[in-house]
Formats: structure tokens, C-alpha cells, sequence
């Protein structure tokens, strides 16, 4: 009888821990393609695969569920390696990774033009609707931090306030 109520909670908890849901990351390319027919703002994760805090980012706010269901609700979320090798072709222009010296990898120039040549990781980057840069966010932010900050952009308070402003109302 132990055996079978024990059996019978791990079934009936399956669906809520087993399908948590996740951030819908996807490639660069991919979201410029999809602003071309539904227009969504973008958000860019710059990271490495070397950075603790992009890690650390990865294992506690993009997974809180209101950070999950805020941003795919709202934004085409990217995830953006600054030291790839991929070949990105967006505005015009043909964005690589030149390679890096004294056996380290380089720097993808995309990763440097997004970020203003202000490589710092993590970073995170909203762009607009029409794939332009609206700001950069530097550093490991907790969920707490971190929605204020998504609202903020998607709901285009930026374009009437300051964030410092928007703050002191929320």
C-alpha cells in the first residue's frame, strides 16, 4: 500500500516538475527572420562558455517562471556566444570571428558591435521591434532585478522615463 501511494504522488507531480517551462532561446538570425512577419522585441544573452556568472545567470533567473513566461511572451530571446565562429550577415553587413591570440578565441566582431566593444559578460541586449539597439545590461542580474528591467523595454516605458523614474512607481 507504502509502495503504491509513493507511486501514485511521483505520477501525480510528473506534470508539474517534469514540463517546467523554459526560455524559447533561439539563434540571432532566426529572430531577425521572425520580426520580418511578427514583430517582437529581441533579447540577446551575450555570454561565453568560460563565464561563471553567464552560468550562474543560465541556472537561477532564466529559470524563474516569471522571468520564463515573461520573455516568451514578450521577446524573441537569443542566445549569443561572443567568441562563435558562425558567419552573421544583418544590416548589411558580414560579422566573424577574426580569431584570438596566444591560444585564446577570439572575439565575434557581432558580440563587439552589439555590445559598443564593452565586453563584459554577461550582457544582455534589447534591440526594438526594427532590430535596432534600444540599451545594453551588463552583469548577473536576480530575477527580482531582472523583470523590472523586461517590462520596462517591452512595454515601451523607456521611450517616456527614466528607468530610475519607472522604479520609484512599481
Amino acid at each position: 500500500m507504502k509502495k503504491t501511494l509513493i507511486a501514485f504522488i511521483i505520477l501525480i507531480s510528473l506534470p508539474i516538475f517534469g514540463n517546467a517551462q523554459k526560455i524559447n532561446w533561439m539563434t540571432f538570425q532566426e529572430a531577425v527572420k521572425l520580426n520580418e512577419t511578427a514583430p517582437k522585441k529581441i533579447f540577446i544573452d551575450v555570454f561565453t562558455d568560460w563565464c561563471g556568472w553567464c552560468k550562474k545567470m543560465d541556472q537561477t533567473t532564466f529559470q524563474n517562471p516569471e522571468v520564463v513566461e515573461y520573455m516568451n511572451e514578450n521577446y524573441y530571446a537569443v542566445k549569443l556566444d561572443a567568441e562563435m565562429n558562425d558567419t552573421i550577415v544583418f544590416g548589411g553587413y558580414t560579422y566573424v570571428n577574426m580569431g584570438g591570440r596566444n591560444g585564446r578565441k577570439g572575439t565575434h566582431q557581432l558580440a563587439a558591435a552589439l555590445l559598443q566593444g564593452k565586453m563584459s559578460y554577461p550582457s544582455y541586449v534589447l534591440m526594438s521591434e526594427k532590430n535596432q539597439l534600444i540599451t545594453v545590461v551588463p552583469g548577473y542580474l536576480e530575477a527580482k532585478d531582472f523583470l523590472p528591467i523586461l517590462k520596462y523595454i517591452a512595454d515601451d516605458v523607456y521611450l517616456l522615463e527614466s528607468y530610475q523614474d519607472y522604479l520609484k512607481k512599481i
